[in-house]
């Protein structure tokens, strides 16, 4: 689609902005580490992602959004057999891959092998707008190659993956960031959308709570399969983020890309 890179870059770098801005004017919780050495580790991470996906894009051309005008072009999957609204289509198709990365995300942390690759996104001892960014360039090969199989499998039009993976990044960025969001706003958002402390008790050291709250988008699937939990034992202000046996070395770029190879 034309322009769409430079649309979706826009619009992350735009959100980005306005989340890093609140982050700074109303902080939900104390760092326990500078941002300069985080965020230079994080912004690596998605660097080396963005190169990553360049790269399958060279030996697998059709990515997401790619897979969707070749599969509207071949007359494959089930959206092109079917004639819908195209808003109808699109709401449909944000509800199942919203659905699909969810799963995706709860499997990550009951298999052995992707809970390994998926720790790095746990690793971060603090939570913030770049916590959303950060996941090992494998993990993000694997979920790409997971959207291109659905995207085949059901045919949507090109224009509902780009809509679906706006508010997949928007959503991520929000949930994961570290602003004091009032509590009856909290209350009324999480709803229908997972908010930031909704989807910190995620990102518990507790094993008991890293396994709940999975939605990146919308908060019913957690509510649905009952892997929902409000708010951590500790509450938001003492709990502990992170892995149970981790130091400071999350802010450590070589360390994050090593650790899926770590004996831990």
């Amino acid at each position: 689609m034309e322009n769409e890179a430079v649309i979706r870059l826009t619009i992350f770098l735009g959100l980005f902005a306005v989340l890093a801005t609140l982050e700074a004017i109303a902080p939900r919780r104390v760092r326990s580490q500078p941002r300069s050495a985080r965020w230079v580790t994080n912004w690596g991470v998605t660097l080396l992602n963005t190169v990553t996906l360049r790269l399958m894009a060279l030996a697998l051309p059709l990515l997401a959004v790619g897979a969707a005008i070749d599969a509207d072009a071949q007359g494959w999957g089930l959206f092109n057999a079917v004639a819908l609204p195209l808003w109808l289509e699109v709401a449909i198709v944000v509800l199942i891959f919203d659905f699909a990365i969810w799963l995706q995300h709860l499997i990550t942390h009951k298999v052995p092998l992707l809970w390994r690759l998926h720790r790095v996104h746990h690793a971060d001892v603090d939570m913030d707008v770049t916590t959303a960014i950060r996941f090992h360039p494998v993990e993000i090969a694997l979920s790409m190659l997971l959207k291109i199989g659905l995207v085949y499998l059901l045919g949507p039009a090109a224009i509902a993956i780009v809509i679906f993976e706006i508010i997949l990044n928007g959503t991520a960025m929000f949930n994961h960031s570290n602003f004091a969001l009032p509590a009856w706003l909290d209350r009324a958002v999480r709803k229908v959308l997972v908010t930031p402390d909704m989807h910190r008790v995620h990102h518990s050291v507790h094993r008991s709570e890293h396994d709940s709250n999975y939605g990146f988008a919308l908060s019913i699937w957690d509510r649905m399969f009952g892997t929902y939990i409000a708010q951590p034992q500790a509450g938001h202000d003492e709990m502990q983020v992170g892995l149970q046996w981790q130091d400071d070395r999350p802010s450590k770029l070589g360390w994050t890309l090593a650790l899926p190879f770590a004996r831990k």
